[in-house]
């Protein structure tokens, strides 16, 4: 007999049990419900993401293989495909929603500390978004465009640790810049945006409220130059400008000085113009602050990569939020994980490993993800190199 825990278990020594009833209570999620509760619907689902199953009957047929280990594993009453369908068709997302700012808030704390490529002590911030393409025939109140459909999910990322600190789920429609409007700037920290964010109106109200940003710039903009400032082209930097809007129009949205820094990225053979109202700071720590932006887009394509958010387990607008945010739970119980056991192999590794392990039992948690991480070099003059590079 082997000794110790299931490997799912131990992940959810990290499950917050106490916050997360208390998201349930708030929706009365589990109201009149007799057997398969809130929490049992996180597991399935959590288990659907980390052993990448696609469909509900994937996902039951799996659980129910192990059934004798699902008491030990924190399930409590049967599983069935349409009692799941029915649990992400009809409870509320908020609860999930709610959940995952409770372990945001967590993993934030833990990753602290974490090293960013620019010397700053504030914090950092990229704000984006991803298109999700869904089917139209299954999915047609996400309408987008003729005969398509998808959702834009819009992340602010945290640079220290890569933590989503706010997600929003709409309609591709939405102007990237109108979720502006649903944030509420740090006073110090900076925001590195991308050009779909050009609405300085909104800007400069951020800047009232004491934030910094850092927006790429579109070349038809037009400015008066007000002063420069002499800067080492070796570096790829070629100008530090203050200027002012030149059209009535954006003056009117922002009738302050703004900082204009063109930088050359020699890799890509590209031109950056940043506009900026940290006036403080280095214009190299200005570029490097933009190029730190490409964070995010790694975000977008790992979580494309190694969750389950482009096929969805239901087909309503709740069944999706309810997926995403528990997709998002999820991630953040494995970076939770992986900064508290202070373990040495990548997200990535982490969540393979626990693909092929979850039902498994070990005496030891750690020990099983810190295995091997580190692969020694082969000394054997018989052994022929694979690759000579």
């Amino acid at each position: 007999m082997h000794e110790g825990r299931l490997v799912f278990a131990q992940l959810m020594d990290f499950f917050p049990e106490r916050e997360f009833n208390e998201c349930v209570a708030r929706y009365q999620g589990n109201y009149r419900l007799r057997g398969f509760t809130c929490r049992g619907q996180f597991l399935a689902m959590a288990f659907a993401q980390l052993t990448f199953r696609d469909s509900l009957r994937d996902v039951v047929t799996c659980l129910r293989a192990m059934n004798t280990k699902l008491y030990h594993a924190g399930f409590r009453g049967s599983i069935s495909r349409s009692t799941l369908a029915d649990a992400n068709e009809r409870r509320d997302w908020r609860i999930y929603h709610d959940f995952a700012q409770i372990l945001i808030r967590r993993a934030r704390q833990l990753y602290l500390n974490e090293p960013l490529a620019v010397g700053l002590q504030q914090t950092v911030y990229a704000l984006d978004s991803t298109i999700i393409e869904l089917c139209l025939s299954l999915f047609p109140w996400a309408h987008s465009q003729r005969k398509k459909a998808a959702i834009k999910v819009h992340t602010l990322l945290d640079l220290r640790g890569n933590i989503p600190c706010f997600v929003r789920i709409t309609r591709t429609k939405v102007a990237d810049s109108a979720l502006l409007d649903q944030l509420v700037p740090e006073p110090g920290s900076y925001y590195v945006l991308d050009r779909g964010y050009h609405d300085f109106a909104r800007l400069h109200r951020w800047s009232q409220a004491g934030a910094f940003f850092v927006v790429r710039g579109r070349r038809n903009i037009t400015f008066d130059r007000q002063s420069s400032h002499a800067v080492d082209r070796t570096t790829g930097l070629r100008s530090d400008q203050q200027v002012r809007f030149r059209d009535r129009r954006t003056a009117k949205g922002y009738p302050e000085r703004l900082r204009r820094v063109t930088f050359y990225y020699a890799q890509r053979r590209q031109r950056l113009i940043l506009l900026t109202n940290a006036f403080t700071i280095p214009a190299l720590t200005v570029s490097t602050l933009y190029r730190s932006r490409w964070q995010i887009e790694l975000f977008f394509k790992w979580i494309k990569q190694h969750l389950r958010i482009k096929h969805f387990l239901g087909l309503s607008p709740n069944a999706v939020k309810t997926q995403i945010w528990i997709a998002i739970s999820t991630y953040l119980l494995v970076a939770i994980l992986k900064r508290q056991l202070r373990v040495e192999r990548s997200l990535s590794e982490i969540l393979q490993i626990f693909s092929v392990t979850l039902f498994e039992k070990t005496p030891d948690f750690t020990t099983l993800l810190n295995q091997n991480a580190h692969f020694p070099k082969t000394t054997c003059p018989n052994q022929l190199p694979l690759f000579d590079f």
